[in-house]
């Protein structure tokens, strides 16, 4: 129920994209085999599950917590875009199972949350500030979207549709309604799928109210914090910037807070913008959008450098040993930068996405499906892991309390495929470099289109499109911006890279015949990479990059003291694949410089010597740390 003319482009549905290349296959296969159902234990044997039986009672112990039910939605979600593309009976019954439950959890004027039903009843819809109500809700709402369109059953759709037109009575700018919005956004772009999912208006108008009514005066915060008889300024987050309600988002200049929270609601206010043909939204979008990625994203494509709150802090501040950078705000940054994309048509999007996907987002996960990072440091020294919260950062853990980014990653990875293609009228668009099919609608036939690549580990890639009918329109080729000197032939004819290149998309418009081929290279030399002259945590130092993977140093490679390591300008760095590391995977080796060891037993400080000797480096993708034991890492090295 889309608006046709809301939005440059449109993604093509990961059901019409078949992955199958060496390095996001296997992943996703693992995703499905391995995360999916250990999930859905993790999920059965902490409570979460069986919460929805609402059969605990007061003095019981684990009461269902205030965020539970977010966690459900997203295995759900996770769920549903697997039986999408590989139908499983098995795991259909358990959805089924799940979703009774819920459905039977529904109140009669359709409220469904466990916490506030069972828990705390009397303070349903009291603290829209510091409680998750609407955060449940949006996740809940994605899950039964995604599981109608997957499965053809509606129950859930049903159920979740009771729920927000409960929640379109109960807010709104109506007499008698209340003005608030929930302190974790999400809920935003949630009902714009819900709408798309039933074409109903009233879950966009109600989308719409959320996003414009954030952070107007007289705050709503304050109102409801005298209605509970506490003081607001009281607060122990002190500052409405942590969940984005400082001022109306129209007129926020820079990404403050909660980084989740905050890249959430930019993707909500990014789908408003583009249904509701809403210029001035967009506008605030793309001004927060370069915020973040110019100067507050760290090179891996990880968001969130604090660990107090979870937060942005200022421009530039990128701490490397305690970067947060936590797996759910990268993949809200992919969430937020798919979105732009589609509306902007700009290769910029695509790029950020990328490097999210490629490293921060996929470090989250352990090769073995079922490990998980909550922060995703770019450096790490184990002997400071003398507590639980440091030690999560280093080491992954098979769930957390607050559960948050296992079923999130899944469900990325399950619908990855969307991320590939994007189509208009008159564009086919080519995001992702990834070996495989898919068929998508442009100029009024079906296209189906072959990527035959070894990216990201090799630099060409090769389609063969295929339209039912000879169609006029344009092939768009991503010319990622990491890439200097790409080289493109059509049917092995030379074509201007540079003269077709606009807005990082080299954009090839002719009458299209099955069987025509376009071949793209996209050298990929080692690449140093510095950080601003303000980050002040990268002074002197250098990331290796290739293609659109960043590169990071670990200790089963190079021993201890990764710190004391310096690579001299001229050091010559080499490329290899080694396919039995990791599951296999290209390195990069060479030559860097480390001070003596000899001399320094029972010395902490000496004069300056002066002694160094070579020492071999070998980097491997930051997406592949932490999969062989606990040991330092590094992604900046000194240069020499």
């Amino acid at each position: 129920m889309k608006n046709p003319d809301a939005a440059k482009l449109s993604p093509v549905p990961f059901t019409a994209v078949q992955v199958e290349d060496g390095f996001w296959k296997p992943r996703l296969e693992t995703n499905r085999r391995v995360t999916l159902p250990a999930e859905y234990e993790q999920c059965k044997n902490t409570g979460r599950i069986d919460a929805w039986k609402l059969e605990w009672k007061k003095g019981d112990p684990n009461p269902p917590h205030i965020f539970w039910d977010s966690d459900v939605g997203k295995w759900l979600e996770a769920a549903a875009y697997s039986l999408a593309t590989h139908r499983d009976p098995k795991l259909e019954a358990l959805c089924d199972e799940v979703i009774e439950r819920i459905a039977k959890a529904q109140q009669p004027d359709g409220y469904l949350n466990v916490h506030f039903t069972i828990v705390e009843p009397e303070k349903r819809w009291t603290n829209l500030r510091d409680w998750h109500e609407l955060y449940c809700a949006g996740h809940l709402m994605e899950a039964a979207a995604a599981y109608a369109q997957a499965t053809g059953k509606r129950k859930i759709l049903e159920v979740l549709c009771r729920y927000a037109d409960h929640i379109a009575r109960t807010f709104g700018p109506d007499e008698g309604r209340k003005r608030g919005y929930c302190g974790h956004p999400e809920v935003e772009l949630a009902l714009v799928k819900l709408y798309r999912a039933t074409g109903e208006k009233r879950y966009l108008e109600l989308a719409k109210f959320f996003v414009d009514e954030r952070g107007r005066q007289p705050h709503y915060y304050d109102q409801e914090a005298r209605a509970r008889g506490e003081d607001p300024k009281k607060w122990w987050a002190g500052r409405y910037e942590y969940c984005q309600a400082h001022a109306p988002l129209r007129e926020q200049e820079t990404a403050e807070g909660h980084s989740v929270r905050a890249l959430y609601l930019f993707s909500g206010m990014a789908d408003v913008a583009a249904e509701t043909n809403d210029a001035g939204l967009l506008a605030a979008c793309r001004r927060l959008w370069k915020n973040v990625t110019r100067r507050r994203m760290y090179v891996t494509g990880g968001v969130g450098s604090s660990c107090h709150g979870e937060r942005f802090t200022v421009d530039y501040d990128l701490p490397n040993e305690t970067a947060y950078a936590e797996t759910c705000a990268n993949i809200a940054l992919v969430f937020f930068a798919h979105r732009m994309l589609q509306a902007e048509g700009d290769g910029e999007y695509a790029d950020v996405m990328e490097r999210a996907l490629y490293n921060s987002v996929l470090s989250g996960i352990g090769l073995d499906g079922k490990s998980f990072f909550y922060a995703n440091p770019l450096a790490a020294y184990p002997p400071l892991a003398k507590s639980a919260a440091e030690h999560v950062a280093i080491v992954r853990q098979k769930w957390f309390g607050c559960a948050c980014c296992p079923p999130n990653i899944a469900r990325l990875l399950a619908s990855f495929g969307q991320y590939a293609y994007s189509r208009s009228d008159d564009e086919l668009a080519v995001n992702l470099y990834v070996k495989g099919r898919a068929e998508a609608n442009v100029a009024g036939r079906k296209v189906s289109v072959e990527q035959e690549t070894g990216y990201p580990w090799c630099e060409s890639v090769r389609l063969t499109l295929r339209p039912e009918r000879p169609a006029e329109f344009a092939l768009s080729l991503r010319i990622p911006g990491w890439c200097r000197g790409a080289k493109l032939k059509v049917n092995g004819k030379a074509a201007n890279v540079g003269g077709l290149t606009k807005k990082g998309y080299a954009r090839v418009k002719r009458v299209w015949t099955a069987g025509d081929q376009a071949e793209l290279t996209l050298p990929m030399p080692v690449e140093r990479i510095e950080a601003h002259p303000s980050v002040r945590m990268g002074a002197g130092k250098v990331a290796l990059q290739r293609g659109p993977l960043v590169y990071c140093l670990e200790e089963a490679d190079n021993g201890k003291d990764l710190a004391d390591l310096r690579l001299p300008r001229s050091a010559k760095l080499k490329v290899s694949f080694d396919r039995g590391l990791l599951g296999g995977v290209a390195v990069i080796t060479g030559k860097a410089l480390r001070r003596d060891a000899k001399g320094w037993d029972g010395v902490l400080y000496r004069r300056a010597a002066g002694s160094v000797k070579q020492a071999p480096i070998k980097a491997i993708p930051y997406c592949l740390w932490s999969n062989r034991g606990m040991g330092e890492m590094a992604v900046w090295i000194r240069e020499a």
